[in-house]
């Protein structure tokens, strides 16, 4: 079921892991972000985003190349200190309050993995990494372990080929693999910064579908970083918006309106529907960045 709320506003968001606090906020919220900024010496990359995001909703971060997209993402998972602002965590699993990511249990995939052919790990071997990664060397196996990669490969269709060497995957499978060790710790949020890059059609509408199932059956908020809209149209519930370390949050709808993209961009937009799909097209007076952004229909 697909929930919407429209009193949910963002602002304008800017280089640094915020102060982190945990919150026993509403059931559904899981995360709630605060007056971030971020900046990269003088260059403001987020400005004051503001966002809350809920429990088992599907959210793509949208928005062209060198927006603040991946930097917010990074902020959430404590991979850089913001300037400024807070980023809350809910209780996990219904505990008590947590202080940290890693008890506020957070999955993350960044971007561009790439395997080497000739590694001698299989599949089902990077996925229990996620289960005792935080440990050096590889662990001996267990039951509690094994049980858990079997129902992570599960989740995400790859039971399969997970006793195949990791390096011999086609892009679409290693992806699934590399998502199936963000779950396998059981999170509550899940990250993932570009999975759909560089994968054919049929490989990253299989992705779509399998964070859709991760999202609306196991309950797991999934925050999904991209720059084309269109592949998640039918599964997302809201959209945060990035241009120029601004954001708007809102379900598609909401955002995805030439009033509200000028108000990010600095100029008109055009909004174009064509069999299903959206083309953002930008003013000719100020460059291609807006129709770059989403591509045309095929």
């Amino acid at each position: 079921m697909r929930r919407e709320d429209p009193e949910i506003k963002g602002r304008p968001v800017t280089q640094g892991a915020a102060p982190v606090t945990a919150t026993a906020t509403q059931d559904e919220a899981v995360l709630q972000i605060s007056d971030l900024s971020v900046t990269y010496g003088a260059r403001v990359v987020l400005d004051q985003i503001n966002l809350s995001i809920r429990r088992g909703e599907l959210v793509g971060i949208i928005g062209p190349n060198g927006a603040g997209k991946s930097t917010l993402l990074r902020a959430i998972a404590g991979l850089l200190r913001p300037d400024r602002g807070t980023i809350r965590f809910a209780r996990a699993h219904g505990g008590t309050p947590r202080a940290s990511r890693a008890q506020a249990q957070l999955g993350y995939v960044p971007q561009r993995i790439e395997m080497d052919p000739d590694v001698p790990l299989r599949a089902c071997d990077v996925v229990g990494l996620g289960f005792d990664g935080h440990r050096f060397g590889l662990s001996w196996p267990n039951a509690l372990k094994r049980q858990a990669v079997d129902r992570a490969l599960a989740l995400v269709e790859a039971s399969e080929f997970g006793q195949s060497l990791v390096g011999r995957l086609s892009g679409g499978q290693l992806q699934r693999i590399l998502i199936a060790q963000a779950l396998v710790s059981e999170p509550s949020i899940l990250l993932l910064d570009e999975p759909l890059s560089s994968l054919d059609l049929r490989s990253a509408d299989a992705v779509v579908s399998i964070v859709d199932r991760v999202a609306h059956q196991s309950g797991v908020s999934v925050l999904l970083v991209t720059h084309d809209m269109n592949p998640l149209l039918r599964a997302m519930d809201r959209i945060i918006y990035v241009v120029n370390g601004r954001a708007v949050i809102g379900s598609v709808d909401e955002v995805v309106r030439p009033e509200v993209l000028k108000s990010l961009y600095g100029y008109d937009v055009d909004v174009v529907r064509v069999r299903g799909r959206i083309l953002v097209v930008g003013d000719e007076e100020y460059g291609d960045e807006a129709n770059r952004f989403h591509h045309h229909a095929p």
